[in-house]
């Protein structure tokens, strides 16, 4: 149990672990809590995956290194890479603001937390382009404001904790009166919520009180991507180096490391680095690595071994959701948009026929993943890493995955990256057709940008729950359409007439409807909707694709 009073470095890993099981027991409360009542609910998955991957990082510590800073660093490099989901990477900014808050601490009390917690929120915010109020944002500043408050009048952890608690219960409960789509959903916001559990969970520690257990669930596994090399994979070398006499240099050690190998991660500070390399050489990395200081958890593996099975798991990577978010490299075909010498292209898709076609039109690095299934700041960045070029754009495909695709692209120094906030996977098409030849990182940038922006997109899903929303009223079962920004276009009793009722609402003049077919729809079902969408727009193209996107009936796009 912690001392009421201050905190240290055990201390804190204790109540960051309780913590998350506290989180763990309302991942589907959490879950539930999103506005539309569809089949993609996953702010509470996103959140624990995030707080699970910053406590495993923390937990790798020895015993002599566990001391509060770095605890606390081991927490923030972790959440970094681990953040899925546009809540995972504001929960990952907290808790760098907050390691930055208790940097050079051997214990904080309760003035040192509400400083740690004030900073790490201001962080929060500039993590997010356009703060919008009602959100797990406004949940954290009054949390924050709160903690100053009380650790004004006394400096002990539990009361400063205890009121940031409170705070956040009340800053919950006032989301939907600031943010209209949540009072006539009918629920408060889920991030600030989970944002609550955490903060409940430690203070359940910090007073005695017993945390309920959770088994993790089966979360997405970080990985790396393999080296494609004709002649074989070598090895993939991983340590942590801390630093001794001098402090490290993160890009000095990355280009070291990228002349002795390839699939080179590096990511820390100057006090300590995670290191990922592959090479034929794992001998010359570790030599390097001590050179600058101390390694440790050094593991090395033989990826020649490791072939046979990923080439088996990747057939039924859909199927397997620790898997998803793997990047894999794409070889260009054909004469196309895959051809040309500009810009690499990573993109996320969320199914195996939306992969192929994306790859097809040029892109040449896919990461699995999609609603439900965001990747991690970590996959994005090993997918960034491993794209053949020195300039990159990447497609997140997934309003809750752009978070994590700039925080990625922030942490990719040693190339060029741009960020083509694409919603959904008829955007990256889009984009895709409209890069020319040649074209430079910035020019394809902007055509990208355009042609998302000109598209029409509308998603038709299922309502899980009973909701209103204004003076329409949704029963569960009812199927929905949705536009890019989340609209309510439409709501009908079956698939193809919300597909319909929502192409109706769609801007008059288009051309050609494009249908990607998700792996809850069969094929004939498919079938009879484009033969009802050329019955009731006649002259328009309509196409139908496998895209194979789970949990996702249609995406229909128009141009």
């Amino acid at each position: 149990m912690l001392s009421r009073g201050t905190c240290d470095g055990p201390e804190l890993l204790e109540a960051f672990g309780s913590a998350a099981s506290h989180l763990g027991v309302h991942v589907d409360e959490l879950n539930g809590l999103n506005v539309f009542p569809v089949p993609d609910g996953d702010t509470g998955s996103n959140m624990y995956s995030t707080v699970r991957a910053a406590l495993d990082e923390a937990r790798l510590l020895g015993r002599r290194e566990v001391t509060l800073d770095r605890v606390a660093q081991a927490l923030r490099f972790g959440s970094l890479m681990g953040a899925r989901g546009n809540s995972g990477v504001i929960l990952s900014q907290l808790f760098s603001g907050m390691a930055e808050g208790v940097d050079g601490h051997e214990r904080f009390d309760g003035r040192d937390f509400a400083r740690a917690l004030g900073r790490g929120t201001q962080a929060a915010y500039r993590a997010v382009g356009r703060p919008v109020e009602g959100t797990i944002l406004t949940v954290m500043r009054e949390a924050s404001a709160e903690a100053v408050k009380v650790s004004r009048r006394v400096p002990e952890l539990e009361p400063v904790l205890s009121g940031a608690v409170r705070a956040a219960g009340q800053a919950v409960a006032r989301t939907p009166s600031l943010l209209p789509v949540l009072r006539e959903a009918g629920v408060v916001d889920a991030g600030g919520q989970g944002f609550y559990r955490v903060l409940e969970g430690a203070l359940r520690h910090l007073r005695g009180e017993a945390s309920a257990k959770v088994s993790p669930p089966l979360l997405h596994g970080a990985s790396v991507p393999l080296d494609d090399r004709a002649d074989g994979f070598g090895y993939e070398t991983m340590f942590l180096v801390t630093a001794s006499d001098a402090p490290l240099d993160l890009d000095v050690m990355r280009a070291a490391f990228n002349a002795l190998g390839e699939s080179v991660l590096v990511a820390g500070d100057h006090h300590a680095a995670r290191v990922h390399v592959h090479n034929d050489r794992p001998d010359q990395v570790l030599a390097y690595g001590l050179s600058l200081g101390q390694i440790s958890r050094v593991t090395v593996e033989n990826l020649d071994s490791q072939v046979s099975s990923i080439e088996a798991r990747a057939a039924v990577r859909l199927e397997m959701p620790d898997q998803l978010g793997a990047p894999e490299r794409m070889e260009p075909t054909g004469s196309g948009p895959a051809t040309h010498a500009g810009p690499s292209v990573v993109a996320v898709a969320p199914g195996d026929g939306i992969a192929r076609l994306l790859q097809q039109l040029g892109a040449s690095v896919i990461v699995r993943g999609g609603q439900g299934l965001n990747p991690s700041t970590a996959e994005l960045l090993a997918a960034l890493r491993t794209a053949p070029r020195a300039e990159v754009v990447l497609l997140p495909n997934n309003r809750n995955t752009a978070l994590a695709a700039r925080q990625a692209a922030e942490l990719c120094p040693e190339k060029q990256v741009v960020v083509v906030s694409t919603r959904n996977t008829g955007e990256a098409v889009a984009a895709l057709l409209a890069a020319s030849p040649g074209m430079d990182l910035a020019g394809t940038e902007q055509a990208m940008t355009r042609a998302a922006g000109e598209l029409q997109t509308i998603e038709i899903t299922e309502a899980v729950r009973d909701a209103a929303f204004g003076e329409r009223r949704l029963a569960r079962g009812d199927a929905i359409a949705l536009d890019a920004d989340e609209r309510l276009l439409a709501a009908e009793p079956d698939r193809q007439a919300a597909a319909l009722a929502g192409v109706a609402r769609l801007r008059p003049g288009f051309e050609l409807l494009t249908i990607y077919r998700g792996s809850p729809v069969g094929a004939a079902e498919g079938e009879a909707l484009a033969a009802a969408l050329r019955a009731a727009h006649p002259g328009v193209e309509v196409d139908l694709v496998d895209g194979g996107q789970a949990g996702q009936a249609y995406l229909i796009s128009a141009e």
